[in-house]
């Protein structure tokens, strides 16, 4: 997947608000709808993403959790990542606080984007220096810049 084609520095965040799992979600749902101009669908967007966190943590190792959602409140694939500075818990496989979020939220009836999409971020940040220039990226741009190089 042309990871330009979903991402862009708006749906890039430098510093997520939140101390908990739950605050950390919200925050990033509601600037994802907002940057994407999907605001009218946000509760919706923020129950299927707590909904399916609730079934099962999306923490996965090396600080990245996964959040994501699938609801027909959204015509396509909306996408991103953020940071979380201090990491929160995301009950991860390895213990260690989530840092990085990346988030989908996609139509039920579709699963390709969303699969693809995860599935490329992820590769991605298995390589400790991609995570860590994620990280060490001061911007918006910053960060999209080292994740589409």
């Amino acid at each position: 997947m042309n990871l330009k084609k979903v991402l862009s520095p708006a749906v890039m965040f430098a510093e997520l608000a939140g101390d908990d799992k739950e605050s950390v979600i919200r925050d990033m749902v509601t600037r994802l709808a907002r940057a994407r101009g999907v605001e009218s669908q946000l509760p919706e967007m923020i129950r299927v993403v707590l909904e399916r966190e609730e079934k099962d943590s999306t923490g996965l190792e090396h600080g990245i959790a996964v959040p994501h959602g699938k609801t027909d409140a959204v015509a396509s694939l909306v996408a991103g990542i953020g940071r979380v500075s201090e990491g929160v818990d995301f009950a991860s496989r390895d213990g260690k606080p989530t840092r990085i979020l990346v988030m989908t939220v996609s139509p039920a009836a579709t699963s390709g984007p969303h699969l693809q999409f995860l599935s490329e971020v992820v590769r991605l940040l298995k390589d400790e220096a991609q995570r860590q220039a994620l990280l060490d990226a001061p911007t918006a741009e910053a960060m999209y810049n080292a994740m589409v190089r």
